[in-house]
């Protein structure tokens, strides 16, 4: 499929390694010549140097035999008029536009046929959602949601003191006493997929399927105590900042945002009059203390600079802080930040890439693609959700006398109001979801693609 990415900053370049890795005819419109070279040489992409909503550059990128544009410049302006004349030129492409602006909500979605856009993404707005999500279940490190918010993967971290430390997953089911599957374990930074015999050390990450109605008790048998949140800080006031307080205040949460510049200052409190807001540096140990960090229920660490908000969450978590989340623009040392006590960790770049991925696969597979798609393990494992349908393979066989690829496992099957964690004698039907977890690479698009 021929893609063209217009604006080669983070998410540019992401989306750039993700869908080159999967066979597409890729091409990068960029102003920057140096940054073009760097993901020239890196990348199996094309590159054109210019504006991306001049009509000559969109031209000289192909734009007329082209599939798709993805428009993700920092300009959300530049982004919808990119669009437009990609659509006027070829209006057979589809469109997808980063629009980031919160005043330009409601416009986009209401005059998204004007615009000429296939979807739009708004990357601070997702990771909100997820962080809002996220503190509705503090013992969590993240949580990805399937059929519906009827099953999850969830990510825990196996401390010394776990009830779960040194115990074999075959002997799980004591200790839970509920239906889950650990799908994927990430030890030393390297993904595994665990068979029964596999015993959980301190320092793992696990990531485990689950019927959303277990994590509450899954949560209690393993003596994780959560309260309820009512008092959050927020350190930075940006965009993830305002949507975030915005949800939390629905949910009658008292929100507190440190932000360091005035102005900014002067707009969130215009913006949100319920919450507090204070001017000063977030990375402050004075300031934090003054603002009551050793009192506070969460603390989400969300400035503009990474090193700012790992060290401002390393703080929170010396404090006692019962829950921190911290927000990464980058991702790429994600063996350094696993030994790093971070508490839940949030890519708004990764969230929104995996929205994007999963809509160029189900356009490369117009049937039977992927429903949901999910990066775990610190990208090195996929979840994915599939309808089962006529055309599936292997229908109403038991698991155990299916042939599966290597490092391929089934952690779900839903059917109708019945969630099942499957074993080797559970089947799927058409009409079913299955929930499929992956090796990051393995070039699963369809359901039929799990199996030799």
């Amino acid at each position: 499929m021929k893609i063209i990415i217009a604006g080669d900053g983070k998410l540019g370049s992401v989306l750039a390694r993700q869908l080159s890795a999967e066979d597409n005819d890729m091409t990068l419109i960029d102003y920057n010549p140096r940054v073009l070279e760097s993901s020239e040489e890196r990348y199996d992409v094309m590159v054109v140097q210019g504006n991306c909503a001049s009509m000559e550059v969109l031209l000289q990128a192909g734009v007329k035999e082209a599939n798709l544009l993805i428009a993700v410049t920092g300009v959300d302006e530049i982004n919808l008029l990119c669009c437009m004349t990609a659509h006027g030129l070829n209006p057979e492409i589809h469109t997808i536009a980063r629009v980031r602006n919160p005043e330009y909500a409601d416009q986009i979605y209401e005059m998204r046929n004007m615009f000429a856009l296939s979807m739009s993404v708004n990357p601070e707005r997702q990771a909100a959602t997820e962080i809002e999500r996220l503190l509705k279940y503090p013992g969590f490190l993240k949580r990805d949601t399937f059929t519906k918010g009827r099953v999850e993967i969830v990510e825990l971290r196996i401390d010394e003191d776990s009830k779960l430390c040194n115990v074999a997953l075959n002997d799980m089911n004591s200790v839970v006493k509920c239906q889950i599957l650990v799908c994927t374990v990430l030890r030393n930074g390297t993904a595994v997929t665990p068979n029964g015999n596999f015993v959980l050390r301190e320092g793992d990450r696990i990531f485990v399927t689950a019927p959303t109605d277990s994590l509450t008790v899954l949560l209690k048998n393993l003596g994780i105590i959560t309260h309820k949140v009512k008092q959050v800080i927020l350190c930075g006031g940006g965009r993830v900042s305002f949507y975030l307080a915005k949800l939390l205040q629905n949910s009658g949460i008292n929100v507190q945002i440190i932000e360091e510049n005035e102005e900014r200052c002067n707009q969130l409190a215009a913006l949100l009059p319920s919450a507090c807001i204070t001017q000063g540096d977030a990375s402050s140990q004075f300031l934090l203390e003054s603002q009551g960090i050793s009192d506070c229920d969460a603390l989400v660490a969300m400035t503009g600079l990474d090193e700012l908000n790992i060290i401002i969450s390393l703080y929170g978590v010396s404090c006692g802080v019962p829950q921190v989340i911290t927000k990464l623009g980058h991702m790429d040392n994600t063996n350094i930040l696993g030994s790093l006590s971070l508490g839940s960790v949030i890519s708004p770049k990764e969230l929104c890439c995996n929205t994007i991925v999963r809509y160029v696969r189900a356009m490369k597979n117009q049937t039977g693609a992927a429903l949901t798609v999910h990066t775990i393990a610190d990208g090195q494992a996929e979840a994915m959700e599939f309808l089962v349908d006529h055309n599936t393979l292997h229908c109403g066989k038991a698991l155990k006398s299916l042939r599966l690829k290597k490092g391929v496992l089934v952690a779900c099957i839903i059917r109708g109001e019945r969630r099942e964690i499957p074993n080797g004698d559970s089947c799927f039907n058409s009409g079913d979801t299955v929930i499929i977890v992956t090796d990051s690479g393995k070039g699963i698009y369809q359901l039929n693609d799990i199996f030799e």
